[in-house]
């Protein structure tokens, strides 16, 4: 395939003069005719990497997805970009499902999206096996594997249906977030041919992230929204009443927020995300229900109210924010009591049926690992992005210069006698108990749990009453990621002794641990809080005049998106107004170099864009 032809239609229809880093690698290998397995982090620019092989390759492509929100955003974005695309699922009739399919059948679609339910239903295996299918794409496809995060049954009928077709076509795979045995799995479970499995950069150096341990978390956001009034954002929440309340007590407090989770009607939850994609409220409150597959370009921030239960929820949230290459900030306020609530919404997790229980025991103690891992990410004074590049396998600099441990000091003394005591007093118990028991011991809590066990006879109880709670168990964790405590795998996560312990009843050797100083201390606000002295990233680097032409072009690209029904950054993107400012495009021709602006959306909206240019920019 000529490189002249695959640039065109990245320009035409995507409106981009070049590929994004590991794009054209994975675009050349399905061109080819080899299966793909490609883990791009969200904002990589993926779906470009199976949408552009579908416009050039003969035939139809067919793109499972596992939501129909993602179904709708993607084919309209597609027909707005002049490709013709069409969707499978639940919310069309069974007359607009057969007429869709026949016009499908006469090729009249270049991708067809369809929910896996539907894959080996009569109607859409007969249209499969008499169409010419170019390609066969799995998005989302840790959804395929168990060991997963976010593992759905409905997948595992894709093998099934490509043994049926009468000719094989390439399959491709995509996922944002999978670890290597999650790899392994896909490539098993989707019986890929030669694949090509390529991990592009999980990083995301645009994305800022934060951990901020707080109590007070309304008043947190509160204070978070009040300084990024003007700007796009989502905020989690692990319970469907946290976001209620939230929502409520926000909203009462004036500002512009929308509500999202599963205990809302269908209705309710559809005008909320209309709302939130078509810019008619800033910011929405919501459970991880929201947010798979919205490909909305200008979130400027993701709160989390609550901790997620794994690593991998996290940066797929995290994610949703900046994907058009800005700056944006992703901030978690967490508190001990996190931990709570992630362990209880995984004993109540709903698993398979058709599991052995040997299976179910398994998954358990993965879920439990994962929270464990997630608050190891929380509790960190290490660098944040190293910690989740690490967590995917990933090799990372052990400090990044912009996350908010790498912008925060910290304290250090020395622990040596408090971790002795640790190992003499989980030896003495014998092995039996977790992280609190041993805390609440030695800092001679006086509790009934710790009277019953006959702790507080121990010859360590008390020894570190001096320490403080916050510094014990920053000792107790440090230990653990240093290697010389280990927690059992189950969800009562007990300390064990390792062969490194016994070193430390030496106390030869300093044992540093190091803590956050106390904000009332610090007497500022900690970084990028929301008094980072961050400009908006839309309009960051841009002179005063520049960010008033700013201001005019989204207005102007509101009325656009009125008009014709759509969301604003289905007209252009944050980042595509922020070239115009600086490059002050004059004719059509300048209009075509700005980034993101294809031949269709300069036919389409270019006059409108111009007439504002040529009179703000002069």
């Amino acid at each position: 395939m000529e490189a002249e032809q695959k640039r065109n239609a990245l320009k035409t229809y995507f409106g981009y003069d070049t590929f994004r880093p590991g794009q054209e690698e994975i675009i050349d290998q399905i061109l080819s005719g080899r299966d793909v397995l490609a883990v791009m982090p969200t904002g990589a620019g993926k779906s470009i990497c199976y949408q552009l092989p579908a416009l050039l390759l003969p035939g139809t492509a067919i793109v499972v997805s596992p939501l129909i929100s993602l179904m709708m955003d993607q084919v309209k974005a597609l027909n707005e970009a002049g490709v013709h695309a069409a969707y499978i699922n639940s919310s069309l009739s069974e007359r607009q499902t057969a007429r869709a399919l026949e016009l499908a059948k006469e090729g009249r679609y270049k991708l067809i999206y369809v929910a896996p339910e539907r894959l080996e239903t009569r109607r859409f295996l007969d249209f499969a096996c008499h169409a010419q299918i170019s390609m066969i794409t799995v998005d989302e496809a840790h959804c395929i594997s168990q060991w997963g995060q976010d593992f759905r049954p409905s997948y595992v009928r894709i093998r099934s249906f490509v043994r049926q077709l009468p000719l094989r076509p390439v399959v491709s795979a995509f996922t944002a977030t999978a670890t290597e045995k999650v790899r392994q799995d896909i490539l098993t479970s989707l019986e890929l041919v030669r694949p090509c499995a390529t991990v592009a950069g999980f990083d995301r150096p645009n994305l800022y992230f934060e951990v901020q341990r707080a109590r007070d978390k309304k008043e947190r956001v509160r204070r978070y929204l009040a300084e990024h009034s003007r700007e796009s954002g989502i905020i989690y929440c692990a319970t469907r009443k946290a976001v209620d309340e939230l929502y409520l007590w926000l909203e009462d407090a004036g500002f512009s927020v929308g509500r999202y989770h599963a205990g809302m009607s269908a209705d309710a939850r559809r005008r909320s995300q209309e709302d939130f994609i078509y810019d008619r409220t800033r910011v929405i409150i919501a459970t991880n229900a929201f947010g798979m597959g919205i490909d909305k370009s200008n979130v400027r921030f993701v709160l989390h109210y609550h901790m997620p239960q794994s690593m991998e929820n996290y940066y797929q949230e995290a994610g949703r924010a900046g994907r058009d290459g800005e700056s944006a900030e992703c901030i978690l306020y967490y508190s001990p009591q996190d931990t709570m609530i992630g362990r209880l919404l995984l004993e109540s997790k709903e698993m398979d049926e058709t599991y052995t229980e040997e299976e179910r025991r398994t998954i358990r103690e993965q879920d439990a690992e994962r929270l464990r891992k997630m608050e190891g990410y929380c509790t960190t004074t290490g660098c944040l992005r190293s910690y989740i590049l690490r967590y995917f396998g990933e090799k990372a600099e052990d400090s990044c210069g912009n996350c908010g441990n790498c912008l925060t000091e910290f304290e250090q003394m020395d622990a040596a006698e408090a971790a002795a005591d640790v190992v003499r007093c989980v030896r003495e118990c014998g092995q039996r108990y977790g992280q609190s028991m041993i805390a609440g011991t030695l800092l001679g809590e006086n509790t009934a749990r710790i009277r019953d066990r006959g702790m507080d006879k121990s010859s360590v109880y008390g020894k570190q009453s001096k320490l403080g709670k916050a510094r014990m168990q920053e000792v107790i964790r440090t230990m653990v990621e240093r290697g010389y405590l280990c927690q059992t795998k189950d969800k009562y996560t007990l300390l064990k002794l390792t062969e490194s312990s016994e070193s430390l009843l030496e106390e030869t050797q300093p044992f540093y641990i190091s803590y956050r100083k106390e904000e009332e201390k610090a007497g500022k606000k900690l970084k990028a809080s929301g008094a980072s002295g961050r400009r908006p990233a839309q309009t960051a680097d841009l002179t005063e005049g520049q960010q008033v032409l700013f201001e005019e072009l989204r207005k102007l690209r509101m009325r656009l998106a009125g008009k014709r029904k759509i969301p604003p950054y289905m007209v252009a993107s944050d980042k595509t107004l922020r070239d115009m400012c600086v490059r002050l495009p004059r004719t059509r021709e300048e209009l075509l170099d700005v980034n993101g602006m294809g031949e269709k959306k300069v036919k389409q909206y270019g006059e409108a864009f111009l007439e504002v240019l040529l009179k703000k920019g002069i």
